[in-house]
């Protein structure tokens, strides 16, 4: 657990270590079969695999990134990309996201179980139902990891948690739970999963809601809470920018007030939050068709 920290070189090294993926992978799934999801090895295997998907999409090798991004270097040589990992431009990201993974293998072995939907519903059972707090963020945190970036793999991950394994209500939960550090893992988890256009809907309808219910009253009074609302109000920025549908469910939530409070505070300290929930309402601002409403 502590070597899977030690930065890039050791991450690599781990992940061409013949059979170690497999074996923590095998491991839980044992240890998920006999109900035993709160035990110390499950969690020190979560959190190696955590840290293992750590920059997953940048550092894969070669054979398996010409394999994946094949597709995507075919997107029409028209639209412009900032090189392969990154783009500003809202038309080719949607695009990327349309583009498709190769075909899953029924049995991946090593670093392709990493991202194999197999591995992400064990990390969704394990925020189902483990109570450890270490087990639950480390299984939030892969996932956060797997859907961070631009590329075919985390838009499909992404696809995966919220439409194959509906993996919403379990991080829903999360939201709502006392450590703090989890909450923010899930509600970073989420702010990744916002940024898929065609997911907005179901994460909407899901959780929305729950992510206004969470904003704090007053200014933030620490910064993980900090970090936790600028995560919040720029999920919200994703689910509303484009659907005034949504912004009306921010609305009816009664988060506009919560909103605005934020936005008004002007501590160098709590400043990120301040400036994210003023994007925010710059952005539900946009939908002239709610200035009465918001009026109201």
């Amino acid at each position: 657990r502590n070597m899977s920290s030690a930065g890039p070189e050791g991450r690599k090294k781990m992940r061409e270590c013949d059979g170690l993926i497999d074996s923590l992978v095998y491991y839980i799934q044992g240890a998920i079969a006999d109900h035993e999801p709160n035990d110390k090895a499950t969690e020190n295997c979560v959190c190696i695999l955590h840290n293992l998907s750590y920059q997953l999409e940048i550092e894969l090798p070669e054979s398996y990134a010409q394999n994946i991004y094949m597709q995507r270097r075919n997107i029409s040589s028209n639209d412009k990309t900032a090189g392969c990992f990154g783009t500003r431009s809202r038309k080719v990201k949607e695009k990327q996201q349309d583009t498709p993974l190769p075909e899953e293998k029924s049995n991946p072995r090593g670093v392709e179980s990493l991202w194999h939907s197999t591995l992400i519903r064990i990390y969704l059972s394990l925020i189902a139902k483990s109570t450890r707090s270490y087990t639950q963020e480390a299984s939030l945190g892969a996932l956060q990891n797997l859907t961070a970036g631009t590329g075919p793999m985390p838009f499909a991950v992404a696809r995966t948690v919220v439409q194959k394994a509906n993996g919403l209500p379990g991080i829903r939960t999360m939201l709502h739970v006392s450590h703090p550090t989890v909450k923010k893992t899930a509600v970073s988890l989420l702010r990744n999963l916002s940024r898929n256009t065609s997911l907005q809907s179901d994460i909407a309808r899901e959780v929305l809601p729950d992510l206004v219910l969470i904003l704090p009253e007053s200014v933030p009074g620490s910064d993980i809470v900090c970090e936790t609302t600028v995560s919040i109000c720029y999920t919200l920025y994703n689910l509303t920018q484009s659907s005034s549908h949504n912004a009306r469910l921010l609305l009816s939530a009664d988060g506009l007030p919560k909103i605005i409070t934020i936005s008004m505070n002007d501590s160098n300290m709590f400043s990120k939050a301040s400036r994210a929930a003023s994007v925010l309402l710059y952005s539900l601002w946009s939908h002239t068709d709610l200035h009465s409403a918001y009026k109201k």
